[in-house]
């Protein structure tokens, strides 16, 4: 196996924040007069799915998602202070752009607020490829975006992995065929994350070091 180009999915996986996404989400509802009721730890164990659907799996009518997602996007960053980088990011993807591994990010959120994180937590001088939320694009467990990222990398499918901690990621990277890794840090137990046979489960992100150069987990 050889390892050189790794696709990271950004909430539970690349940065912890949880606590920006259901602030931001509570306020966003206040702000439109949406009502229902969102359980905080319920809420946890839905990131990485789209809101439409979190809010379909609530009950929680929302009868706008363009405006939802415009206001959402405004007032993300009033609460970004609760969020911050998983411990051992920066040094891993430091390290692994000095060995000339490629690396991407892959999330469900638009392409413009995918762009502005990536740059506010720096991780933008790292990462050769940014893949957000785009029209006309699946989203993920499809291997569409994946597919894509490849391609514009000039990747190929044997060699490529994809590191999250939802089951969607597992299963976009099992659809696209690649090596998948699952993180325990994130928002999904690992008892979930077995349940896909991922290729890979670490509980520290700097673990990714040893996938890629040691085969060791």
């Amino acid at each position: 196996m050889n390892i050189n180009c790794i696709v990271f999915d950004l909430d539970g996986t690349l940065v912890s924040s949880h606590l920006t996404i259901y602030n931001t989400t509570v306020k966003t509802m206040k702000q439109l007069g949406i009502k229902g009721n969102l359980p905080e730890k319920e809420f946890y164990r839905r990131l990485g799915h789209h809101f439409v659907d979190i809010f379909r799996e609530f009950n929680i009518e929302l009868p706008n998602f363009e405006e939802f997602i415009r206001i959402y996007k405004s007032l993300y960053f009033s609460f970004i202070n609760s969020s911050s980088l998983y411990p051992g990011v920066t040094e891993t993807l430091h390290y692994l752009k000095e060995k000339n591994i490629k690396t991407a990010l892959l999330t469900t959120k638009g392409q413009d607020q995918a762009e502005k994180l990536t740059a506010y937590f720096q991780l933008d001088r790292y990462l050769n490829y940014v893949m957000g939320r785009r029209d006309g694009v699946e989203n993920k467990p499809s291997p569409e975006p994946l597919e894509i990222i490849i391609k514009e990398l000039k990747a190929d499918k044997n060699n490529t992995m994809i590191v999250g901690d939802t089951q969607l990621d597992i299963q976009c990277g099992k659809n696209a065929g690649i090596k998948t890794c699952a993180v325990t840090f994130g928002y999904r137990t690992e008892e979930e994350l077995k349940k896909e046979n991922p290729d890979f489960m670490i509980d520290n992100f700097k673990k990714i070091i040893n996938i890629v150069f040691d085969n060791e987990t």
